[in-house]
């Protein structure tokens, strides 16, 4: 059976990455809350 996890590079940075938090308003919202909280690590 294929487990649900399949690590693909380009796909978790396309969905998680810094440009794509800061592209669009949530994910600014999210780069707020991460850095409020005083997060090592933004984004992927």
């Amino acid at each position: 059976m294929k487990r649900t996890w399949q690590p693909k590079k380009r796909k978790r940075a396309k969905t998680h990455g810094f440009l794509a938090r800061s592209g669009s308003a949530s994910g600014r919202n999210v780069l707020r809350r991460r850095r409020r909280k005083g997060r090592a690590k933004l984004s992927v």
